[in-house]
């Protein structure tokens, strides 16, 4: 009979003892890539905080002094501006007219669900709708607020801004004076003056709260706008966007135009964005294409547009908007050039 050696081992004992250590080597590979995510998720932390606070530190003192500057015009300057505006109905300035509606509608520092009442009013005492087109398209594209913002964007884009924004009103007056010379263009019928929220007696409270209104308004966009650029600064290559935005103009310019629709929600918060896009390679006539579609296609200016353009000409104002932007940016390139 052949003879049986047995070491003392349990197979059972065997099997329990190799199942042990093939879960200890899981938990052990587990924890180890456990470990490694967290070390990737704090590097990722550490190098987005340092973009964060370097943009909030180049662009924060242009967003606080814009707000200031415009809670300065709307408590002392805004029914000056109104008035003056209101007065232009007495002159015989014709089709020029367009051109101090522009100017008073640039320097209004209310937001559209503001100036629409406003215009309203306007309208209602006889005011020509072409002067109305004019002011009511400038107050959707510029106002003293963002003026501020966008010197952090250099002297270059801060005029180019300007001009772009001031003909645009042009252009929309004019169109309006020509082609709706027989027929009204909007309709204001619902719509009563609101009543000014800086009531307060003492000037220096109605300065404050004016203010905090504005820090309550844009605070978030602004961040929101910092970190999203933070986020573009880490993870978008350079050369990819330089070949959309820059080389590419035709295409960037109708890409921008396009990227304005869904990204502009406020503009204190893309001027971070529109900062570092100019550093990455943006031709400016990309820039100013984004700078125009964007305030022209905020979803609340668009909302209240709406109510007082009625179907059709909605679809007509977003066609300008859209044709306006492209054809400025290609003609701001042409001249760079």
């Amino acid at each position: 009979m052949a003879r049986r050696w047995w070491n003392g081992s349990n197979p059972g004992t065997v099997f329990i003892r190799s199942n042990m250590r093939s879960r200890s080597d899981w938990a052990a590979g587990h924890m180890s890539w456990s470990v490694l995510m967290i070390d990737v998720l704090r590097r990722e932390f550490i190098y987005l905080w340092y973009y964060f606070t370097i943009l909030l530190d180049q662009i924060v003192l242009y967003w606080l002094l814009g707000m200031a500057i415009g809670s300065v015009v709307s408590v002392f300057g805004k029914e000056r501006i109104h008035r003056l505006f209101g007065s232009l109905r007495g002159k015989k300035l014709g089709l020029f007219g367009v051109v101090p509606a522009c100017i008073l509608g640039i320097a209004s520092p209310l937001c559209m669900y503001g100036t629409i009442p406003i215009a309203a009013s306007f309208s209602g005492k006889g005011m020509r709708e072409d002067w109305l087109a004019s002011f009511m398209m400038a107050s959707i594209l510029l106002n003293p607020q963002l003026i501020i913002y966008s010197a952090a964007l250099g002297t270059t884009a801060l005029i180019i801004r300007m001009v772009s924004c001031f003909f645009c009103g042009i252009v929309a007056g004019l169109l309006v004076h020509f082609f709706y010379r027989e027929k009204t263009f909007f309709n204001f019928s619902g719509f009563d003056e609101v009543r000014s929220r800086d009531m307060d007696p003492n000037v220096l409270l109605r300065l404050l709260k004016n203010f905090g209104r504005n820090v309550k308004t844009t605070g978030l966009y602004f961040l929101l706008g910092i970190v999203i650029t933070a986020l573009f600064q880490r993870y978008v290559p350079n050369d990819a966007f330089v070949s959309l935005f820059g080389n590419n103009e035709g295409f960037g310019v109708l890409m921008a135009a396009t990227l304005g629709v869904p990204l502009y929600a406020c503009g204190g918060g893309t001027i971070p964005l529109l900062q570092q896009w100019l550093h990455d390679g943006m031709s400016m006539g990309s820039a100013s294409a984004f700078m125009i579609t964007g305030p022209a296609t905020k979803i609340t200016n668009l909302g209240a547009l709406k109510i007082v353009l009625g179907v059709k000409r909605f679809a007509l104002y977003i066609l300008f908007s859209m044709a306006f932007s492209f054809l400025t940016g290609i003609v701001i390139n042409w001249f760079i050039q």
